[in-house]
């Protein structure tokens, strides 16, 4: 997935109302607000000062014309910042059949209706095959080590489709949950139990059922974002963890 204009840099004021980013750019000294593509905590992600990188537009639609995309790590690493950018990215690797575990799929529809007023990310079919519900979240918290952590706030909404996905399981189809770590100083997936305690039992109870847990990592530059190897998952239950 390619950024559709060159993004610019700026150094951050401060990230707030959730969608509003206020920053500096780095070639004029403007102070600009830009949109804020992310309803997280972004927690580690929105301290004064970062260098961010923005992609400006110049649609007359748009009230804010710049959205934040890229925020610079330590060591010349990278994170996403807008939650839209997994979708995108992961929507191309199933096309090009990219991810080992979804390859043998042919079909892939996005947006489609399932389970109590929900729509699922991807449904994948293909001739022979059972029908794989493929629900998609982005990561970008990392706390420790090099582990990549989800979620970065309460997420309700996330343990009602890991029980959206169990319940697929049981109407004899695939469930597949895929996280995408947009950061590139990671190399392995936790939860993040203590953020969200009621998100890690539906992930506990959903894989115990039998939904695939698949994390991947990406490949960010400042041109845009792509899959990435496959990262290894944390299996140790959550009610297990000291």
């Amino acid at each position: 997935m390619r950024f559709q204009t060159p993004l610019v840099p700026a150094r951050l004021i401060r990230r707030y109302k959730r969608f509003l980013a206020d920053a500096v750019l780095e070639a004029t000294g403007e102070e600009i607000t830009a949109h804020c593509a992310n309803p997280g905590s972004m927690m580690g992600l929105k301290e004064e000062g970062t260098r961010i990188w923005l992609e400006p537009n110049d649609d007359p639609k748009k009230k804010l014309k710049y959205g934040w995309r890229l925020s610079e790590l330590p060591g010349g690493h990278w994170a996403g910042i807008d939650t839209a950018v997994p979708n995108r990215v992961v929507k191309e690797a199933l096309h090009a059949r990219a991810i080992p575990q979804l390859s043998a799929y042919g079909s892939v529809r996005p947006e489609v209706k399932y389970g109590e007023g929900s729509r699922v990310d991807f449904l994948l079919s293909e001739a022979g095959l059972p029908d794989a519900y493929v629900e998609v979240k982005n990561v970008h918290l990392r706390r420790e080590g090099d582990w990549a952590e989800f979620p970065d706030s309460v997420t309700k909404r996330g343990a009602k489709h890991l029980a959206e996905l169990s319940r697929m399981l049981e109407a004899g189809h695939r469930a597949v949950m895929l996280y995408l770590v947009q950061r590139t100083d990671c190399t392995r997936f936790r939860l993040s139990g203590d953020i969200d305690p009621g998100y890690a039992a539906a992930f506990d109870m959903a894989r115990a059922a039998g939904v695939e847990m698949i994390c991947h990592g990406t490949v960010i530059d400042r041109d845009g974002v792509s899959i990435g190897p496959e990262m290894p998952v944390d299996e140790v239950p959550q009610s297990r963890r000291g």
